[in-house]
Parts: structure tokens; C-alpha cells; sequence
């Protein structure tokens, strides 16, 4: 493994050096005493682990981590320290190791041997890597097509929702002002600036650690950050393309329309309370709920009551404040007869309304339900 090493202080970086040049699978291509130099050689170096600092003046090293991480997506990160204090955090970020100072061979033996375990893991993974599936509908998930993973283990919320929010917006560039404002308008620039760097690493690290190979590219131009359209596969925008490609339905595409249908499994994003999805959970919201209307529409049509009653009802399960689905329900149960189903979809609705919002259904139902009651 080609490593660089960077410390503040000379006779420690010198110490450093010579301890790991005694592990016969690390060669050491740089040693710095300034993290900016070091920053600098890595981006031509692009060596495969940096073990650094985390005490240092200027920047420190849980910033240079970052920083370095950008430069190099494929980085490994050892944090060698005498402050212990900086222990949790360290591991916050995902780094492989965390060394404490006066650092001991046998232990710095471990961490070498940690590191070729992780980076064996990566590659055996990689090699039959097809590219990744991130499904937005009800719980943010990362798949290989045809094969379900267990979710992410993100090590902050934050983590999450930036991740989420870099989907969202494939292709463009988030400027990084604009992730300080949404997620940290209580602080300071220079406090939001390193979170946003702490969380970002947490995101690459997360996503090094399950082998997803996701970039995320820094624009230093734009002070941005962005992920390529074409590196993901997006659930939602699959299922759009599907829907819009669907011919009129008749007795042959039924079966394709279902499909679409079936396939929706949840808003988007639906599991968390990310504002700026809204927009777009409403949007895909109403294509869904007007193309299990329309196939409502058809089984009615076609004398299938029972087909068109489960289309309602799954639209009520979705959208429990659509009226439609109530009143469609009832004159669905009235034309077969069924007085006690009607009943209860009236008094449902009824009961929802008054409870939750305060107010009567709309007057053609009222009016309908009057009159099939006399």
C-alpha cells in the first residue's frame, strides 16, 4: 500500500516514518509537516492511505481528512494522535484506525493488517460490481440492480439527507452555501463549512465501507459539490419513464398498467420530513393516483367490481383524505348490494373529516348518501 504520512511535529513524523517502514506491505511516498503541501502531493501522488495528526494548528486533521478525500475518493484514513479526546469523532468519520501516540509497533502491526483486510473486501466486491439502483420511493435504499441490500447504515442523519439531496439533484451542482443554509442556519460559515466537510467524508466513507461506488465530485470553480447523472439508476425516475411509455390501456396492456401500479411502493422519500422533497413526493403522488384511477375507471367499465374496488381502496390506504375514493367506494358497494359497506365508507369519511380537519364531506356526497339512504 502506497501511504502517505503527515504530523506537525518533526521528530514525530520522523518516528512515524520509521515504525511503518518496518511493515513489510506499506511504502511510504511523502512525508509532510504541512497539511497544504500534503494536500497538494496527494492529488498527483494518490496514494492508497494517509496516516495523519488530528491536532494540528492551521487546519486540522479531521478537516484535511476531508479535503484529502476529495482529492483522493479511494483514500483510506489512519488518524495518529495523542489526544484522545478526538477518539469518538475519529471513528464518526469512518476512518480505518485511530493510533494513539507513542505509537507502538505491534499495534501499528494491527492496523496495517486492518487496512489489507478492507482494502481485499473493497476489491473482492468491486469485481463483480454492476452499477447501483437508489430507491426514493418510502425508504432511501442503495441496490444492485436485480438484488436488495440492507440499508445504509449512515452515521448521522445529516449524512443521509445530504446524500439524498445530491440524488435528488443528479447532474446539477449544489453549492455548498446552499447545504449550509438548509441543514445548519444556526451557525456561523466557518462552523457550517466543517460540518458540511465532516458530513461528506462520513457519506464517502459509508459509502467505501459497502463498496457503492457513488462519486461524489467536488467543483472547486463552482464551490459545489455534485453527483453525474449518469452514475446512479433512480427508482422514481424509472418508474416515470415506465409510465409514460405505457400504451392506452386495453385487455393486452392491462397487465403492464397493473405492474406500474404495483410498483409504486410508498412516496418519495416518504419515510422523512425533507421539505424540499415535497415538490416532487406530490408531483409523482398524483401521476400515480391518476393512473390507478384510470384503471378504476376500466374495471368499472368492463363490469370488474371487485378489481376496481381494490384500485380504491389502495388509493384510500395511500391518500386517506381523498374523498373520491370514499364516494367511488360507496357507489361501487351500493350497485352490489353491499348497504353495510357503503355505510361504513360514509362513516369513515365522516369521522376522518371532522376529526382531523374539522369539517363536513362535500355536499354531492352528503346528497348522494341522503338520498341512497331514503
Amino acid at each position: 500500500m502506497r501511504a502517505i504520512i503527515i504530523d506537525d511535529e518533526r521528530l514525530a513524523l520522523i518516528q512515524l516514518e520509521k515504525i511503518l517502514k518496518e511493515q513489510a506491505n506499506i511504502e511510504i511516498i511523502g512525508a509532510f509537516l504541512e497539511p497544504n503541501q500534503a494536500l497538494e502531493a496527494a492529488i498527483q501522488l494518490q496514494p492508497d492511505v494517509a496516516f495523519l495528526d488530528i491536532h494540528m494548528p492551521e487546519v486540522t486533521g479531521i478537516q484535511l481528512a476531508e479535503m484529502l478525500q476529495e482529492a483522493c475518493p479511494e483514500l483510506d484514513i489512519v488518524f495518529v494522535t495523542a489526544f484522545d479526546e478526538y477518539a469518538l469523532q475519529a471513528f464518526d468519520l469512518n476512518a480505518v484506525d485511530y493510533v494513539m501516540k507513542p505509537i507502538k509497533r505491534n499495534r501499528m502491526k494491527d492496523t496495517v493488517q486492518r487496512l489489507e483486510k478492507r482494502r481485499e473486501h473493497v476489491q473482492r466486491l468491486n469485481a463483480t460490481q454492476s452499477p447501483f439502483l437508489v430507491r426514493c420511493f418510502q425508504t432511501l435504499r442503495i441496490d444492485l440492480p436485480g438484488e436488495k441490500r440492507d440499508l445504509v447504515k449512515w452515521r448521522t442523519s445529516k449524512a443521509q439527507e445530504v446524500f439524498a439531496y445530491l440524488v435528488h439533484h443528479r447532474g446539477q451542482f449544489v453549492r455548498k452555501s446552499v447545504l449550509h443554509e438548509m441543514l445548519w442556519p444556526q451557525f456561523d460559515e466557518n462552523k457550517a463549512k466543517t460540518h458540511l466537510y465532516t458530513t461528506i467524508y462520513q457519506i464517502r466513507q459509508c459509502l467505501k465501507k459497502e463498496a457503492i461506488d457513488i462519486p461524489i465530485q467536488t467543483i472547486a470553480m463552482e464551490d459545489a459539490y455534485m453527483i453525474q447523472a449518469d452514475a446512479v439508476s433512480v427508482d422514481a425516475v424509472e418508474w416515470e419513464r415506465t409510465l409514460t411509455e405505457l400504451e392506452p390501456i386495453s385487455e393486452s396492456t392491462l397487465a403492464g398498467h397493473q405492474r406500474v401500479i404495483d410498483a409504486y411502493q410508498g412516496d418519495y422519500l416518504g419515510e422523512y420530513d425533507y421539505l424540499w422533497a415535497e415538490h416532487e413526493r406530490q408531483r409523482l403522488r398524483m401521476l400515480w393516483l391518476n393512473q390507478t384511477q384510470q384503471v378504476a375507471d376500466y374495471y368499472i367499465l368492463h363490469g370488474m367490481h371487485k378489481e376496481a374496488m381494490s384500485m380504491y381502496q389502495r388509493i384510500q390506504a395511500q391518500q386517506p383524505y381523498n374523498e373520491e375514493s370514499y364516494f367511488s367506494l360507496m357507489m361501487l358497494y351500493a350497485e352490489v348490494g353491499d348497504r353495510v359497506a357503503v355505510e361504513e365508507q360514509y362513516h369513515r369519511l365522516t369521522v376522518l373529516l371532522e376529526e382531523e380537519l374539522g369539517v363536513a364531506p362535500r355536499a354531492s356526497i352528503v346528497a348522494w348518501y341522503d338520498q341512497w339512504e331514503c
